[in-house]
């Protein structure tokens, strides 16, 4: 699917080649939520008509409309855990991590905006599968961030309960700085400062983990 498009035109497009409507149907969804509404309020027919299909093509290729939106909504959030299992953040450094990870984030955001656009609506106006679908992923991508933060000799002395209370802090900034990334220009003095804040609050966040200490009834079951 095409992700570079950050100026997304709700039009038309013509019929999409033979093996490309499922990925057309798809950047047809992205673009009106992006310039118009909510998933939930956008027709089956007019998605179809924005990607150049007609409405029967599309149950070549879905179930229904909540099938297309899980799709998506699974296809951002393996994309994000394929390039932090890429980014090999384990191996590095605490001390370099968190500007790395933020600058990370902020590309991948900035390179897949529709898709953000569209998980940002969905997340707290989209239907109960949907939202639902959203938070298992969030879910999901805070029990890994948790496993990493394990290797680190730093994070030792925190139980994996804590761990993971501590990745969900850190889960829950980016999230914050993903919507407001989407709102900034890169090449706005703003972008520095957002980027400098998100930063902050990581920081903040480790320093207190240096300071906490978990109990040993926590740590001997984690």
């Amino acid at each position: 699917m095409s992700r570079d498009a950050k100026k997304p035109a709700a039009r038309q497009r013509s019929a999409p080649r033979r093996g490309e409507a499922r990925e057309a149907l798809m950047q047809a969804a992205l673009e009106l939520v992006a310039t118009e509404a909510n998933f939930s309020a956008i027709s089956l027919r007019r998605i179809a008509r924005q990607a150049g299909v007609v409405p029967t093509a599309f149950y070549r290729h879905f179930e229904d409309l909540d099938a297309l939106g899980l799709t998506l909504i699974e296809d951002t959030f393996r994309s994000l855990r394929h390039i932090l299992n890429d980014a090999a953040l384990s191996s590095m450094p605490l001390k370099g991590l968190v500007r790395y990870s933020v600058e990370l984030f902020a590309h991948y955001v900035r390179d897949n905006r529709l898709l953000f656009q569209f998980v940002v609506k969905e997340r707290f106006a989209g239907t109960v599968a949907m939202r639902e679908a959203i938070h298992n992923e969030i879910v999901l991508l805070t029990n890994a961030l948790a496993a990493d933060f394990a290797r680190f000799d730093e994070f030792s002395h925190i139980s994996q309960d804590d761990l993971r209370t501590i990745a969900d802090l850190v889960v829950n900034t980016v999230i914050t700085l993903s919507e407001r990334i989407l709102d900034v220009d890169p090449d706005n003095a703003e972008d520095d400062a957002l980027m400098l804040r998100a930063e902050k609050q990581l920081r903040l966040i480790f320093m207190g983990v240096g300071r906490w200490e978990s109990s040993r009834t926590e740590r001997s079951h984690a």
